[in-house]
């Protein structure tokens, strides 16, 4: 590690938008921590110097408070100026017919360990004054979400605490962004047991075009950034129309077997 480059870590960064958040690190001239809790995240390390950045891997389980316990630790008092927490899981189906172990886990990724590991590196950031936190909501926690009711609760819970967060620290040198994307092509929705779903067949946002506007929201400070123009426009619709109507609408995407033939 260089000690004249900035240093980021990004979570949930095996694959998809987290591993497209690494590179657009690597290119801004950022050395990285990347984690996943999967082996995969070696693999993406490696795709990532490839940028010429310096790049550690390492597998914790975010969903518990060891396992950002154990990211912390690898840190090695290290200042962070950039925190990018996109770890995150999905779950599909009806919420009475889910396993709730599943749907607990859904809850510690997105919710608990997402909170605590800003809460650790966010307190290093304020002593110093400085630093720059990213965090991967959704346009998703905007809309009632039939059929994913834990991971859109999730997000509505992300979106709400990032804008809070940057209100409390909006006299700080401590930045909060929140990237809201929409149906994202990663492995998301093959993981949430969505493939027999309309939104799991649909053609989806890519992912590097999603984690570069992210990464640019993050740099210049912004408070939010809705990927896509289509998003944008849902997003803007959520804000008027009723619950229900959503609830309903969301539904249609959703429900197992609304895949079309």
């Amino acid at each position: 590690m260089s000690a004249n480059r900035p240093f980021a870590i990004v979570t949930g960064a095996s694959t998809g938008i987290g591993l497209e958040l690494a590179r657009c690190c690597a290119l801004g001239g950022f050395d990285l921590l990347v984690v996943a809790d999967e082996p995969a995240i070696e693999d993406a390390a490696a795709q990532v110097r490839s940028s010429g950045a310096h790049v550690e891997a390492l597998t914790a389980d975010l969903a518990t408070l060891e396992g950002v316990d154990q990211l912390y630790e690898a840190i090695k008092g290290r200042q962070v100026d950039a925190l990018l927490a996109n770890a995150g899981r999905g779950l599909g189906r009806a919420f009475l017919d889910q396993d709730f172990a599943k749907a607990r886990h859904v809850i510690d990724t997105n919710i608990t360990g997402t909170t605590y590991l800003i809460h650790k590196i966010g307190n290093d950031m304020r002593r110093r004054n400085a630093g720059k936190i990213l965090i991967t909501g959704s346009i998703a926690g905007f809309i009632p979400g039939s059929f994913q009711a834990i991971y859109n609760g999730s997000k509505a819970f992300l979106n709400s605490f990032s804008f809070a967060l940057r209100e409390e620290l909006k006299d700080t040198g401590i930045t909060v962004t929140c990237l809201m994307p929409g149906a994202t092509d990663t492995e998301f929705f093959r993981r949430a047991d969505m493939m027999d779903t309309d939104v799991g067949t649909t053609e989806k946002d890519d992912p590097a075009k999603v984690a570069e506007d992210g990464f640019k929201a993050m740099m210049s400070g912004a408070g939010d950034v809705v990927s896509g123009l289509k998003n944008k426009v849902q997003s803007a619709a959520a804000n008027v129309i009723p619950a229900g109507v959503l609830a309903g609408q969301h539904r249609k995407m959703a429900e197992p077997g609304s895949a079309k033939d």
